[in-house]
Order: structure tokens, then sequence, then C-alpha cells
């Protein structure tokens, strides 16, 4: 049994409801793209449908309205009685962020075919369905913060199942809970979109509703089959090409597959994938296989304590300027921002864990030139995993490659730069292992690509001169045919001796050979005459016919080689998926650790030491948002919580067993 897109249902936090209407109604003065437009809201009738039509994205009837509402833009009439309004298709990113941030689904339909090429109509398909969970286009995402989509489903009155993923970088977890633990690990998680098992009515139960309204996220119910446990099971197994799931860590019998397996499906119905034959692609491909979240491992920070310890929000203003994470982040990658926001809502609980990340920031203090180095060095990588990401869903730009291939090249540099440090040895192996694969593709990349690409390869500009011959061919008869045609005058005065003779160019004749009323019978009978003017004849000539017909054609055959030569690109970065996820992820922790280093200089915070007793003892505390906003005015607090003599004077002396040292207080 097939369920389409259509099906769902959704709404927003905003109190915005989706843009569920009826499709529109066929009129006497239907055309065939107004027919194409029924098909597709037929197909998406919660989504508000972006057709393009030539240079711009158009909509109609009450979608034309709400564009008019919440975009701003201009509400006309394509023919008597169809509301219609339309944004420039080089804009549309602008418009689709609007549209999203206003609680509202976009179904972008594009033209899958050249209307050049095109018998009648010209075809169209949507290409993606554009929802609050499945962005990956850099305008419409925070760079700081991840943007999850999420997946619950309830096994009884105690027990759900929870699945999130991050389509923009391919992160995918899994975890089973208590429902009365559901809302506080969904705040720390913090979905944009909270996928259900579909109701009768299509509504969100209540418990769904309430956890969605809290966290201020988006609703979509999805049919019951796609969560039951078989074929969960195998839409797993075809998302990971695998004959079974245990080496994941699953057996088929786990109940945390439902939910993910939703989220599988989802992402493959709002990304419209093909394949290069046209056929529905069965994977997401940078989709890393599921983690199982073990809460144990994290200290547990409840729903509340997150939001009245401001980690991520401030309470007057809810917004991140104020926050801990506002304070604590200097990291200079996006990558390291949002790494730096789930290491604060996921505390470490192991010790030896904890201190291992201390001796890295407690090196880089000790060693300011390092910890420049290293900055300088982290800085000049790019989103990989957000690059990455659009590469694999075939949205990648010129920028974005170009990007990538530096940002691949600095792992090499990196590598360089930690070896021969013991206290980054385990990040020196990481990196070590991607830097030649890495290295070779950037050496790729960036010997393809000119150092300032264009935003988009509409006109072409991205791939340098001399790197393919088809290319630097179709490029020289744009460039050489006024010396080629100066030349081919040259040579047509010394045949006929007519030194009156012109040969010339217009957009509606296109090359043409002229002799003036005078000379036209010393025309040559190999000549076909073209126009006839009132003082002069123009000609064409076999060889003049062919060159126009190369040049003509030369500016679009440039650009779709230029297309060819991004796909290749954007090809064999995708081989190396696993060689840049790795890199990303240790770039982040490099950068949130150096970010910590600078903070504890910068502020002279101290290390502390772990101990095994249940107590915590803090002298002269400072409160970081405090100690930022109010600076001198700002008076340390002593802390102690199951504090004695005993367990205080044994932290000391296990800070001076182990070397541990602190920076200096301040006077």
């Amino acid at each position: 049994m097939a369920y389409s897109l259509g099906m769902t249902q959704t709404s927003a936090n905003t109190g915005k409801a989706a843009s569920k209407s009826a499709a529109p109604a066929a009129t006497a003065h239907d055309t065939p793209a107004m027919r194409q437009v029924r098909r597709f809201k037929q197909q998406h009738p919660d989504c508000v449908l972006f057709f393009r039509m030539g240079d711009f994205y158009e909509m109609f009837y009450d979608d034309a309205k709400l564009a008019h509402k919440v975009l701003g833009v201009t509400l006309t009439q394509r023919t008597e009685g169809i509301p219609m309004a339309g944004v420039p298709y080089h804009a549309v990113e602008g418009y689709l962020r609007r549209m999203i941030q206003a609680g509202y689904r976009v179904a972008v339909c594009d033209q899958v075919e050249d209307p050049k090429q095109a018998k009648g109509v010209v075809k169209r398909d949507v290409t993606r369905v554009i929802t609050p969970g499945t962005l990956t286009d850099e305008s419409l995402l925070d760079e700081g913060r991840d943007n999850p989509l999420a997946a619950v489903m309830f096994h009884d009155e105690q027990h759900a199942s929870v699945a999130w993923a991050e389509l923009s970088t391919g992160a995918f977890t899994v975890a089973r809970f208590e429902v009365g633990e559901l809302a506080d690990e969904l705040a720390r998680v913090g979905p944009s979109e909270l996928l259900f098992v579909e109701t009768a009515n299509g509504a969100a139960p209540g418990r769904v509703a309430q956890v969605a309204e809290a966290l201020g996220c988006a609703t979509a119910a999805r049919p019951a089959w796609q969560f039951r446990q078989a074929e969960a099971v195998e839409a797993l197994k075809r998302q990971f090409g695998v004959a079974s799931l245990s080496g994941f860590g699953f057996e088929d019998d786990d109940a945390a597959l439902g939910p993910a397996a939703a989220i599988v499906h989802y992402l493959l119905e709002t990304q419209c994938a093909a394949d290069e034959q046209g056929r529905p692609r069965e994977r997401i491909a940078h989709l890393r296989p599921p983690c199982c979240f073990d809460r144990c491992a994290h200290l547990v920070i409840d729903q509340t304590s997150l939001r009245s310890l401001e980690v991520e929000r401030t309470l007057r203003s809810g917004e991140t300027d104020g926050s801990l994470l506002s304070v604590l982040s200097t990291c200079v990658t996006a990558m390291g921002k949002r790494m730096l926001r789930h290491w604060l809502c996921y505390p470490l609980c192991d010790r030896q864990a904890i201190e291992a990340r201390q001796r890295v920031v407690q090196a880089l203090v000790d060693d300011a030139r390092f910890a420049d180095e290293l900055r300088d060095a982290l800085d000049g990588v790019q989103d990989v995993q957000r690059i990455v990401g659009r590469i694999a869903v075939g949205r990648a730009s010129p920028r974005d490659l170009v990007a990538l291939g530096r940002s691949s090249a600095a792992a090499a540099q990196l590598t360089d730069l930690v070896a021969d440090r013991p206290t980054v040895r385990a990040h020196h192996e990481r990196i070590a292992a991607t830097a030649d694969a890495l290295d070779a593709l950037a050496t790729r990349i960036t010997g393809a690509c000119v150092d300032s690409p264009p935003a988009h390869l509409r006109e072409g500009g991205l791939i340098r001169d001399g790197v393919d011959a088809r290319l630097d061919e179709a490029r020289g008869l744009q460039r050489d045919s006024n010396t080629w045609l100066a030349k081919y005058q040259k040579s047509l005065i010394d045949q006929t001796g007519i030194t009156s003779l012109k040969v010339g160019y217009n957009k509606v004749f296109g090359f043409y050979i002229e002799l003036s009323a005078a000379n036209s019978a010393k025309a040559p009978d190999a000549w076909s005459r073209k126009q006839t003017l009132k003082n002069a004849e123009r000609y064409i000539t076999p060889e003049l016919k062919d060159y126009e017909g190369k040049v003509l054609s030369a500016e679009q055959r440039a650009i779709s080689r230029e297309q060819d030569l991004f796909a290749e690109l954007c090809a064999a970065a995708a081989e190396r998926l696993n060689e840049l996820d790795a890199f990303a992820q240790l770039v982040a922790e490099l950068d949130v650790l150096a970010c910590f280093a600078d903070r504890a200089v910068r502020h002279r915070y101290v290390r502390p030491v772990l101990v095994d007793q249940p107590v915590l003892d803090i002298r002269d505390g400072r409160h970081p948002v405090l100690d930022e906003r109010l600076g001198d005015q700002f008076v340390p607090n002593d802390v102690a919580l199951g504090v004695t003599k005993g367990p205080r004077d044994q932290g000391t002396k296990e800070a001076n067993q182990n070397g541990n040292t602190s920076v200096p207080r301040p006077p």
C-alpha cells in the first residue's frame, strides 16, 4: 500500500496553520502548465507550491494569496479569476527561509527539461519538499545550531522510542526512554520537527502535542506502516546497504528501529531524490548509521534546569545572547560552535574522558604559540559537515565545492601541527588517517576550480582554463570569434578581389557576408543568398554556417561541460564521505578545546580537580555570564557541598599527585 507525502498534515508552533488547501479545479481557460500546477498541488496539499516558470517561481490561487501576505510580494492574476504571485528564481532561497520561519512547508517544482528541447509544455517535477526539520541550504540554517528532525513512538504508558537525525550533517541517533524522561531529552535534542504515528483524524496525540508545544517545534503525521517493525528493519537495511543491523548494535526486534525508519522514509520523500536514471533513490548517501544514545553516559539535565540555567537561551529574551553558550563560544568554525552547544547540553560523566579533555586544554593554556597556530589553522576550515550534506542531496554550489577543497587541504597542515605532542596523540592519529585521501581530493578540486568561484553555474566560470580540452575549445570559440572572422574576411577578399566585402553578425540573422548591390553580381555561385537589403546583399557559405553553429552553441556547450565537470568533482567528494566526516568531527573537537583554552587564559579560569568523593568545593567561584557582564563589580563566591576536611584535603592531595596545575588567580 503506497502513501504519498500529501497524506500528512503539519502544524507549526508559530500558530499559523499549514497551507493545506484543495487543489484548484479545472477551468475553461486551463493551460497545460496550470494542469501541472493542479497535479502537483494534489500531491502536496499541505505545502505552498513554488512552481518554476521561466525566471520566476510562481504561486497560484490560495498559495498566491498566502505569499502576498507572508512575503509581501505583489498579487496579480494570470488570467481572470486566477490569483498569482511570483519571486525571482535567483533569489528564491531568501523567500523560502521566510516561508519556513513563518511556519509553512514548501514544495519546490522545477523544470526538469530544457525549454529549448521541450515539445509542448516543459516537463516539471517537485524536486524537494522543504520542512523545518529537513533544511540543508546554508541560507536556511543557523551555523551554530543543529537542526534535528525527530520521530517518536509510544509503546505503552511507560515506554517510548525516539530517533533524531540532522540532514545537513548526516548525524543519526536512536534512544529508548521512559515516558517521563521524554520531554527533558527532547529539550536537549531541540528538534525543529517531530514526526508521530498518524492518527485517525491526523492530529497529534495529546502527549506529542504537549511536547511539541513546549519545544516550539512543528509536527508531522506519518503512516503507521512506516513505524512497524518488519517494514522498519527492511527500510534501514536498504538505507545502509547491509544484510543485518547487528553490526550497528541493533537486533531486528529492537523497538527503537520504528522511529528511525520513519525518519529515513521522510527524508527520502522530502528530498524527492532520484538517481541518474530518474528512479527514486533508496538511500540518503551521507546519513550515518544510527548510534544508540546512552543516557547514563552524560549528566542528566532536565528541561526546566536547561532553561533556568540559561545554557542556550535567556529566559527574558529567548535569544542566545546573554546565555552561557554565547559567553563561552569563541569557536572559529561552525562545526565547533555546534559541538560546543552539544557538550554544554550533554556534560560527560566519565572521569577519564573529562580529564582527557582537561589535559588538552591545559596543554593549550601552557603553550600560547601552539594554541594560536591551532586556531589559525582551524579558522581556514569551512563547514565541511554541511557542505558534504549538500553534495549528498545534490544541492551543492560552486562555492561549496571550492570551500571543501580548501578545507580538505587543511588536513595535512593540522597533521603536521599536532604531530609529536603527547597530549593530542589520539587526535593526531585520527587526522593522519584521513590526510592523504583529503590532500588528494583538495589537489583535484583546487587544481580544477578558480580561486573566486561564482555563486552558481548558470553562466559558468568555475573551471580553470587548461583543465579540460572540450571546455577550452568551447571557450576558445567564444573568445576568438572576432579574430577568426577577421581572418576569414581577409581570405574572402583575397579570393574574390572585392575589397569592400564585409563579414558580420547580428542576433537575428547570425553570421553573414555582405556585398554592396554593385558587387552582388560578383558573388561566387557557392554562396547562398541570406538577406536582401536596400543597397546590399548578404550571403552565407557552408564554412561560415558551420562556424556559426559552433560559436552560437559554444556558450551553452561550455556551461554544460562545466556542469559535467562540477558533477564529477562532487562525485569524487562523495566517495570520501567517511574521511570528510572524520575530519569534520576532529576539527570540531579541537575547535571547542581551543575555545576552552582561550576562555581560561582570558578569564584566568582554574582547572578543576576531580575526585571520587561526592563533593563540590568551589573557592572564589565566578559565574561566567555575570563575570563577563559585570566585570570588576562581580564578587566571587565559595560553594561547598558535602565538604569536610577530609575530602577537601584529599582533593588537594590528588591534584598534587596527578601534577594538575591551574591558571593563577587574579590578585
